[in-house]
């Protein structure tokens, strides 16, 4: 077997970070056939404990999870690797929620409103690799 000289695949990581198990291991699968690599995390306070650990290129990140919020955990993960806030996608199914529109606004951040199409995710994905 023949190993090529100055090609190297680099995979792009992404973490997910949702309570919602079915919704996470599905985003975790569709990405992974995108060519992804996928990681997962059930709330914040354990995507805190990966953002420290790794560096990732994308987050998705559920707004209203238990123990710790999605506005929370961007907050704290800003704090502990800066270059991570420009690649957040929220994902919410509360986007009336005046919180919620008042800190997607203060931030500028990019989200997506539950239901969304999965063509849509992936396009802002690759939007913020590009």
């Amino acid at each position: 077997m023949e190993e090529s000289r100055g090609q190297t695949l680099e995979l792009q990581a992404i973490l997910v970070v949702d309570d919602d198990v079915q919704l996470a291991t599905a985003l975790q699968w569709i990405l992974a056939d995108e060519k992804f690599l996928v990681d997962v995390a059930r709330n914040g306070e354990e995507a805190l404990l990966k953002v420290k650990a790794h560096e990732y290129n994308v987050v998705i990140c559920d707004m209203k999870m238990p123990r710790m919020r999605g506005d929370e955990f961007y907050l704290k993960a800003r704090a502990m690797r800066p270059n991570v806030a420009d690649r957040f996608i929220f994902i919410t199914g509360f986007a009336t929620d005046p919180h919620i529109t008042s800190f997607f606004n203060r931030h500028e951040v990019k989200y997506l409103v539950k239901p969304f199409p999965i063509e849509g995710l992936i396009s802002c994905v690759k939007g913020l690799l590009s």
